[in-house]
């Protein structure tokens, strides 16, 4: 399939306009300059006239619950939360995502083409998500990384719902140790495994240890549920203590402690903004957050947290984050090439290079701006879809 013409925005560091792009076996082949490049299509090979259209790489919310929660389902269809235990690590994304939800047609629609989707916050730790691709009947086709990050939470979410079951945790306290003793015995668990394979003895795996294991060996992030500062600093000292690689996920008040935040190193997912400060640890949260993080040296992507915020919304979010001080082209960075990064897919997804998958969006104008129609949206080199005329 060849896109011709328009402003392709590549993420990767340069801008082109009046360009191409040529997809093959789900891959992006060639990408450049129109004037003068060799554009012979082959027979029954597509040809996307854009003329004055933006084309950005898929767009990637990097943190969200959609498929988990679904909507219009009540709790026939909410397996967010598994909430009789409060450390349940060894649950999967990938078991519990319908991909018939409606909000994955809705994220298409938007030009969202990929997407972090696990488990909510009411548990100290509570499973593993998954970085998946947003159009498919078969949740296992459209898994890019899996798992792709453990989740942990901090503050209230934890302490609401289990101090009401009379049991811990009741507090932030007893949250942290709570995931220290955890993180611990699952240490010490790597320790055993290792030291059975160096004497080539025989070793019987724990399911609920194993898990631990890419986040100990930093293959993926502790993905942090933080909104008040001292939850951000708690989860930072654990990770510390560890050396656990982690994203700092809403960061709420991350705006307050920037600078302290850049010198520690973690990512920020900022988000919901789009959404009412019904909680006491959200009532700092703005969109000013994500520029004054970014400003300061944090890399920062935006997340809708859908249900919280409707998926649709991650390309306004972004504008309003804009609209409040975020730099434009950083605003286009938080919602295509930095939660790539963020959620270590970067590789594949975030930017229109060669040898990347060919997922693409194309729209009449910014996608940040209200009245900005999406075009096409192409996953794998598939037109997933296209706005109809009339």
């Amino acid at each position: 399939m060849y896109i011709i013409g328009g402003l392709i925005k590549t993420m990767a560091g340069k801008d082109i306009a009046d360009g191409y792009i040529r997809t093959e076996n789900g891959r992006i082949k060639e990408i450049g300059k129109r004037k003068g490049a060799a554009i012979r299509p082959e027979n029954g090979e597509r040809v996307i006239e854009v003329r004055d259209g933006l084309i950005l790489p898929g767009l990637i919310e990097a943190h969200c619950h959609m498929g988990i929660t679904e909507e219009k389902k009540g709790m026939e269809g909410d397996d967010c939360n598994e909430t009789v235990d409060p450390l349940t690590p060894y649950l999967r994304a990938v078991d519990a995502v319908n991909t018939m939800d409606a909000a994955f047609d809705d994220a298409v629609r938007a030009g969202i083409t990929s997407a972090m989707i696990g488990p909510g916050s009411s548990n100290v730790v509570g499973g593993q998500f998954a970085f998946l691709k947003t159009r498919g009947r078969r949740v296992d086709d459209l898994v890019v990384k899996a798992p792709a990050a453990m989740k942990a939470a901090f503050g209230e979410n934890p302490k609401v719902n289990y101090s009401g079951q009379g049991k811990s945790p009741s507090t932030r306290m007893a949250i942290a140790a709570m995931l220290r003793e955890e993180l611990t015995g699952a240490r010490a668990y790597r320790e055993r495994k290792k030291k059975a394979a160096e004497k080539g003895e025989d070793f019987e795996q724990d399911f609920r240890m194993e898990c631990w294991l890419p986040v100990l060996d930093r293959e993926i992030p502790l993905k942090a549920h933080v909104h008040r500062v001292d939850d951000i600093f708690t989860a930072v000292r654990i990770a510390k203590e560890f050396n656990l690689k982690m994203t700092l996920d809403h960061c709420s008040e991350g705006h307050l402690i920037a600078e302290e935040l850049a010198g520690e190193g973690f990512p920020a997912i900022v988000g919901p903004d789009l959404a009412s400060r019904s909680k006491i640890e959200v009532q700092n949260m703005a969109f000013k957050t994500v520029g004054i993080l970014n400003q300061a040296g944090v890399m920062t992507a935006i997340t809708t947290d859908h249900p919280v915020s409707l998926i649709q919304s991650l390309p306004l979010c972004a504008g309003l984050a804009v609209k409040s001080g975020l730099p434009l082209e950083e605003g286009y960075k938080a919602i295509t090439i930095h939660p790539a990064i963020i959620c270590g897919v970067e590789a594949r997804v975030g930017s229109l290079e060669v040898g990347k998958d060919a997922d693409i969006a194309i729209f009449s104008g910014n996608p940040m701006e209200v009245f900005t129609e999406t075009l096409y949206t192409i996953i794998d080199g598939r037109v997933v879809y296209e706005k109809q005329e009339g």
